[in-house]
């Protein structure tokens, strides 16, 4: 790479820190969850992203898995990763929403492996609220609102 192509590229953010959240899930790893190189596979931290957003949600009563009128699609993800995370490590989730449009919701999730204070991997993803027989959009309610302004970043 030519110094002028590096010198071009923006510089990489540093990893969030456990500060800037206010909500945590803590996460097991599997003696699945391992690759050959000996760390977390890349998919494993999209799978712990979807359990910790979902499993807050289950348990906020903001997601009714068997009868629930309306749900979270996803539409985009993305992940960033800054270190290693490997089977027995415990994982804990930091969760926040740093957007919250008419009917959808951006979930920003950072990985902490152990006690560590810095992310080891940082993703987000993007629930569109649809309701669950037609799948059309809809708004998100006042109720449910109030709950997800409470972990705005």
């Amino acid at each position: 790479m030519a110094e002028s192509d590096r010198e071009r590229r923006p510089a990489r953010e540093a990893p969030r820190t456990r500060s800037q959240f206010r909500l945590f899930r803590t996460l097991t790893t599997r003696w699945a969850d391992n690759d050959i190189y000996g760390h977390m596979n890349n998919v494993v931290h999209y799978s712990l992203f979807d359990s910790a957003v979902n499993g807050w949600l289950i348990e906020t009563g903001l997601l009714d898995l068997q009868s629930g009128e309306e749900i979270g699609l996803v539409v985009e993800t993305g992940c960033r990763y800054h270190g290693e995370v490997a089977f027995p490590d415990p994982v804990t989730a930091g969760i926040g929403i740093s957007r919250l449009g008419r009917s959808s919701v951006r979930y920003e999730i950072a990985l902490f492996g152990g006690e560590a204070q810095a992310a080891a991997a940082e993703g987000f993803f993007v629930h569109v609220n649809v309701d669950r027989a037609t799948r059309r959009p809809v708004a998100i309610s006042e109720a449910r609102r109030r709950k997800f302004e409470e972990i705005l970043l």
